[in-house]
């Protein structure tokens, strides 16, 4: 995520996402990814926000980089859950072979839609074999502005699911939902996983 419209929304609006949305207890998408990863294995929180599920993570016993491109974010991160938070984007992800796991929740759908594709491949590429890859994004269609500025771009299932494929994954399970976000609106979501 480049946007800085978005980026500013969330440094101006940190610590109510973290008081609104947030909990170290991770939810059954975050146990299941932990149950998932070997134990003590390496994972990479990319787009990690306040820093809850990089907590839950380290709690677990895996070793977590996290990253989110919101200054803000990562002061709330280091001072609600004690998470060193790197400052970045999809645009750091240049690793192979590092992660045992990637966990991109709700952060790719800030993208632009055309640059999709070559951060999923770059999170295969940093993913061991068999890594485990848990997406979540809004669903959808276009790319439009919520109600507090923040840039979406909205995917349909079997485009996700095609664009899993073609960066190499293998998509395992798949929940639908819907929820309100911080601009109060309720949107429908997935939440994917996969395996590299």
């Amino acid at each position: 995520m480049t946007d800085t419209e978005t980026i500013a929304v969330y440094d101006a609006k940190a610590q109510d996402y973290a008081d609104s949305f947030t909990t170290r207890e991770p939810n059954r998408h975050l146990a299941a990814f932990i149950h998932a990863v070997p134990q003590g294995g390496a994972v990479l929180d990319l787009g990690c926000g306040p820093g809850n599920a990089a907590a839950a993570m380290i709690d677990a016993g895996l070793k977590v980089t996290a990253i989110d491109p919101s200054i803000e974010m990562a002061k709330v991160a280091k001072d609600k859950y004690d998470v060193d938070v790197q400052i970045g984007t999809f645009e750091n992800v240049i690793q192979t072979a590092q992660y045992d796991g990637i966990w991109v929740s709700f952060s790719l759908l800030h993208v632009p839609r055309m640059d999709a594709p070559r951060y999923l491949k770059a999170i295969h590429t940093a993913l061991k074999p068999n890594g485990q890859l848990m997406i979540g994004v809004k669903t959808g269609d276009g790319e439009q502005r919520d109600k507090i500025g923040r840039k979406y771009t909205y995917f349909q299932p079997a485009e996700l699911d095609t664009l899993l494929r073609d960066a190499g994954f293998t998509p395992l399970t798949a929940f639908e939902g819907a929820e309100e976000g911080l601009d109060g609106t309720i949107a429908p979501f997935i939440i994917v996983t996969a395996n590299a």
